[in-house]
């Protein structure tokens, strides 16, 4: 039966398609040779696909009838029109369209060309370019206070104090002193406008000490010092070893011999694997380096672009017969913000400034606003209805007599107090509270908050987006374990490799006829025949020696005092025989192994492009001249060397690569694919090496048919394939490593924790698949009982179809895409790939540009609608850390993440207590302050109501001088010790349900407030004295009692600050009452009346609700109560 079921149904049902789509057209009224709607039209050769939607279910791919009918007309229909449209957020959509026509008016983008550069000439240039200075202000002078201030308007609540402090200038509408409007918003502007330039300026420092480094420009007269912001395309610049590319080039000459040099790629894709670059062959030939004017040669360049990973240009000499045409790549480039590894480069400037590869993969940082501040917001627009509303009602029971219309507004300002100003300041102060906490907290040393406005934001994450290279990884490689097929290597069990080489090379040094006997030793098991089994020793020695042959590693020596940018490659626990010696290399990986053949007695000492040289234990030297080189690709996922053994004429072919490759190639065993498994599952990188020996007549053969092929103008690249891999059979199976990325501290049980928080981990990185993959389950982001679905590449639309459809079948399995299919399938079916993601456990995007990170950053925000948080260490993750709700930034090797994330930590391990203590208790400690700060304007707002015009002194000292220091003490409030928040992070997860502040829970404040107001004025009426005033003194004590009783009722854990603010704010209000005599009669005040009367109202108001609350605790208990008992 289940072989019946079509897997794929795009083809199969062809016919059944074809005769649905025909109904469908007809019953939308179409004829069969009518012309179909332009949303139907096709995208590519796939057109079948169209009517053909992805299947979202499991229901709907069982009954397909319903799929090919329902999809596209559920996208039409969900198309509002007119007047609803225009409500349900049109308006807003046509305001931002016009401002973003305005802004493109005022500052219309100049169109990207291709362009010619003259070889030292920049006045030669056409058309101008930008200049070659980095900004990273989101202002300057004249945009400054309006740009701030609009960011502070835009919200409802400053807004409407806005409007409230201005009506204070009318004088038929003045009530009170201009001081109690204007004070507390002044102060709220003043010091967001402070906290902004400050941000600002140290913005504007970074950028100038970028923009003012010094770089030596090649001119006719010889070399000048030229700032960095001075540089010109078609400028000449000479760059040092271990200096940052100030723009975009192509390399045309360096010190290095070879006429290549490495460069360090981290800031711009995160990868921390050297890359070679090669100088353009005709001026690398040139005698000096004057001669560069001596020749006319220009360059020409593609328009700018933002893929980093390809390039398109010429070279051309003119002044020579016939003309030098030299084809550029991307190995002829030298992008900016990389850094010289090796050697002085010397470069053409062809991109500048907001065109080179960098900026244009970096995007504008946003201002953030917390989802805490917007749902405040929108309860205080409901707190605006209520206003409005119980003005009108206020003006109806008075008859709308006289100028009602100002009565209305005057009504309005008296219970402006129900929006409380005072909720900004409260909140302010808290979250630079919570920041200082944050820097303080000697558990998360070195952590820095730099943008105070959205602490709560930590509190309320679902996704979290990470790169691998830098932040779960050091990018340390060690070398692991060797496999042999019937014995394995470990760390533990290295010295029995070194005795294993020690033996057959000392016999070789001791035979006295030299070489020829000393070659044919380790190759007695090889040359008698295959089935004779070799020893243990020969077959380690064989396994050290192509390790130690088959790779792209060249050794540099130089002082190790100067070594500074290839310490990363040197591991502290590898002993280097020779102290000055270092390896340079494209990938970590070969220098792990590099020196691992060193440190069991096998040493690369010297290499060129010809040759290459070992030394054995015994201190001899052997060399071997490079005969091909067949470089790794991510397509071949191999690299080959061919080597001939000067001592021996030998002639071999190594080859190593990963084991999908490899074990097609290989003779048959029957260990390899097990053994794979089991590394793999150690989370450990793994290698397949083999060798096969060539005679002299085989190699001539294979060498005139790869040069041929090489030759060849039509399908060059398949045909020279095609002659490598008539090499690669039945190569002789030498071993398996297996290479350890060294995860950064405690990232497993990290990433454990924010799981069990109900956080979501995506890892985007720009690294390969099969590295992400590993690092993946080494690091245990995807656990081990859990399936790995691999997206294949995919191309066009039919293949994403296919690919989507045989994902959606997976269920509970991670899911690894890269970058390249990722773009194809959101080019189609971006909501249905976003949906199917959205329910993996985990996601790994690999070869990710940093515009591809932003953009899936962009994506879970619409789509998924929850918060959103960043974490990365490089300059590639700044677009990403910046388009997130929240970014994060680890100080590692450069600091661009660091400075641009709103809070930097020094380790991954951090983020933990950072979110689970620090965000948990920001969020909840935010949403008892909001919403008692409303509360305390609520009550007085009530009590106004009956004796409307009484209070007005004493309202503003009520929500100052007697119950600010109370109420702001919640800042200090817990509901449980923060190790109990890191040992249980389940409780997190209650968080980003935003139960804590919710229109539910401002409703029960409402609700108190009300009870408590009419209680406190109406028990005041009715235990009535003779004169008004005593009304006055016993309600207003009483309310005062009430709010800090309050207070004290909705603290969990006491604090000696929280109960000092109590006995203070008390006091001040005993104090008070001696000055305040035109309301409060002080002889009453001393009483027994007077005492008596305040209990009893304070009594009525509070204990049922402390009842309530007593009650509530025993029969529904918070989850964190369970956990304190």
């Amino acid at each position: 039966m289940a072989d019946q079921i079509p897997l794929y149904p795009v083809h199969s049902a062809a016919a059944a398609a074809n005769r649905k789509r025909a109904a469908y057209y007809s019953a939308a009224g179409l004829g069969p040779g009518a012309e179909r709607p332009s949303r139907y039209q096709l995208e590519d050769e796939s057109a079948h696909l169209d009517e053909m939607p992805l299947m979202m279910s499991e229901e709907g791919f069982e009954n397909d009838e319903s799929d090919y009918h329902t999809l596209p007309r559920a996208r039409v229909t969900q198309r509002k029109r007119g007047l609803e449209w225009f409500v349900c957020g049109g308006w807003k959509f046509l305001c931002t369209s016009c401002c973003d026509w305005l802004v493109n008016i005022c500052q219309r983008k100049r169109e990207l060309k291709a362009r010619t550069v003259w070889l030292g000439y920049p006045e030669k240039c056409e058309e101008k370019h930008p200049r070659n200075s980095i900004k990273n202000q989101k202002y300057n002078v004249f945009t400054f206070i309006p740009g701030v201030l609009y960011e502070q308007f835009k919200f409802f609540l400053n807004l409407y104090f806005l409007v409230v402090s201005c009506s204070q200038f009318v004088p038929a509408l003045k009530i009170g002193y201009l001081y109690t409007y204007w004070a507390p918003l002044g102060f709220v502007l003043a010091v967001t406008i402070m906290r902004e330039a400050i941000d600002e300026f140290r913005r504007f420092q970074r950028d100038k000490e970028v923009n003012s480094q010094l770089y030596s420009k090649l001119t006719v007269r010889g070399k000048v010092q030229v700032k960095s912001s001075d540089i010109q395309v078609g400028d000449l610049i000479i760059v040092e070893k271990n200096q940052r590319i100030p723009s975009d080039m192509v390399f045309l000459r360096t010190s290095e011999k070879a006429g290549s040099c490495f460069i360090r790629t981290d800031q711009l894709d995160g990868e921390t694997d050297w890359k070679l670059k090669v100088a353009v062959s005709c001026t690398q030939r040139l005698p000096a380096l004057g001669d560069l004017f001596s020749i006319s040669a220009y360059v020409y360049a593609q328009k700018p672009q933002l893929d980093i990973h390809s390039f398109e240009g010429t070279f051309t000499r003119e002044d020579c017969d016939p003309p030098i045409h030299e084809s550029l790549s991307i190995e002829n480039t030298l992008w900016a913000s990389t850094i010289v590894a090796s050697g002085t480069v010397i470069g053409v400037v062809i991109y500048t400034g907001k065109e080179t590869r960098s900026v244009m993969n970096t995007s504008n940082p946003k201002n953030k606003v917390g989802l805490l501040d917007l749902e405040l917001n929108q309860l205080t627009k409901a707190l605006f209805v209520a206003l409005v509303a119980l003005s009108v009602v206020m003006v109806t029971l008075q008859g709308f007599v006289g100028p009602w219309y100002r009565n209305l507004f005057r009504f309005l300002l008296l219970f402006s107090y129900i929006i409380p100003i005072s909720l900004r300041v409260n909140l302010d102060m808290g979250k630079a509270a919570y920041g200082w906490m944050i820097m303080k907290d000697e558990s998360i040393p070195g952590t820095v908050v730099r943008t105070s406005t959205i602490p709560e934001e930590l509190g309320r994450l679902v996704y979290l987006l990470t790169d691998k290279t830098g932040t779960l990884t050091q990018n340390e490689m060690v070398f692991k374990r060797l496999h042999l097929g019937t014995v394995s290597y470990g760390a533990d069990t290295m010295d029995e490799i070194q005795n294993h080489l020690r033996n057959p090379y000392s016999q070789m040094q001791s035979q006295a006829s030299g070489n020829n006997t000393s070659s044919t030793l380790p190759r007695k098991a090889q040359s008698s025949a295959p089935k004779v089994r070799k020893s243990v020793s020969s077959r380690v020695h064989e396994a050290v020696k192509a390790i130690a042959l088959c790779h792209n590693v060249t050794p540099v020596y130089e002082p190790r005092a100067g070594m500074t940018g290839e310490a990363e490659y040197t591991e502290a626990d590898q002993d280097f025989s020779d102290g000055n010696r270092t390896y340079q290399a494209a990938s970590p990986d070969e220098v792990a192994l590099v020196q691992w053949t060193e440190s069991v007695g096998l040493t690369l000492v010297s290499r060129d492009l010809a040759s290459m040289q070992l030394r054995t234990p015994s201190g001899q030297i052997l060399t071997y001249s490079i005969l091909q080189m067949f470089p790794f690709t991510s397509e071949s996922k191999r690299m080959g060397v061919i080597v001939r053994d000067e001592s021996t004429t030998e002639i071999m072919f190594y080859m190593k690569g990963a084991d999908v490759a490899m074990s097609s190639i290989v003779q048959y065993n029957d260990w390899l694919e097990e053994e794979c498994g089991n590394m793999a599952r150690e989370g450990l990188r793994t290698l397949v090496v083999a060798k096969r020996a060539l005679t002299e007549e085989q190699y001539q053969d294979f060498e005139s048919r790869y040069s041929q092929a090489k030759l060849s103008i039509h399908d060059r690249a398949l045909k020279v394939a095609a002659v490598v891999e008539s090499l690669e059979r039945e190569m002789e199976l030498l071993c398996l490593t297996g290479v350890e990325d060294q995860l950064q501290a405690d990232v497993r049980p990290t990433l454990e924790m924010l799981r069990n928080a109900g956080i979501k981990i995506w890892m985007l990185t720009g690294d390969k698949l099969e590295t992400a993959t590993c690092i993946a389950k080494s690091s245990h982001l995807v656990s081990r009982t859990q399936d790995i679905h691999i997206f294949r590449p995919v191309t066009n639309r039919g293949e994403a179809h296919l690919e989507l459809n045989a994902f959606r079948r997976k269920h509970d399995c991670a899911l690894v895409i890269s970058g390249d299919s990722l773009e194809v399938c959101l080019k189609y079916y971006e909501h249905e790939l976003v949906e199917l993601a959205c329910q993996c456990p985990a996601v790994v995007c690999c070869r990710c540009s940093p515009t591809q990170k932003a953009h899936i950053v962009k994506l879970l925000q619409q789509h998924a609608g929850r918060r959103t948080c960043a974490i990365g260490d490089g300059g590639n993750d700044v677009s990403m850390i910046q388009a997130a709700d929240c970014g994060i930034g680890i100080e590692g090797k450069g600091r661009q993440a660091s400075l641009a994330a709103d809070f930097s930590i020094t380790q991954f391990k951090h983020i933990g207590r950072l979110l689970m203590v620090h965000g948990r208790s920001s969020y909840k400690r935010s949403a008892a302050l909001g919403q008692f700060v409303m509360h305390r304007g609520l009550i007085i707002s009530t009590m106004q109501v009956p004796g409307a015009w009484h209070l007005r002194t004493g309202a503003l000292l009520y929500a100052t001088l007697y119950t600010m220091f109370p109420v702001f003490s919640l800042v200090l409030d817990q509901d449980v010790k923060p190790e109990m928040a890191m040992l249980y992070p389940e409780l997190y997860k209650d968080l980003t349900k935003g139960r804590s502040l919710s229109f539910k829970t401002f409703l029960v404040w409402v609700l108190i407030s009300i009870y408590q107001g009419g209680i406190l004025m109406y028990g005041a009426l009715l235990l009535f004295e003779s004169e008004f005033v005593h009304v006055v003194a016993i309600s207003f004590t009483a309310l005062i009692l009430t709010e800090l009783l309050m207070v004290a009722l909705t603290i969990r854990t006491w604090h000696w600050l929280m109960a000092v603010a109590e006995v203070l704010s008390l006091g001040c209000y005993v104090a008070s009452l001696a000055f305040l005599n035109e309301y409060f009669d002080v002889a009453f005040i001393t009483t027994v009346t007077f005492v008596w009367k305040v209990s009893a109202i304070t009594v009525v108001s509070c204990l049922p609700l402390y009842v309530l609350k007593y009650l509530k605790r025993k029969l529904s208990p918070p989850s964190y109560s369970k956990l304190t008992s």
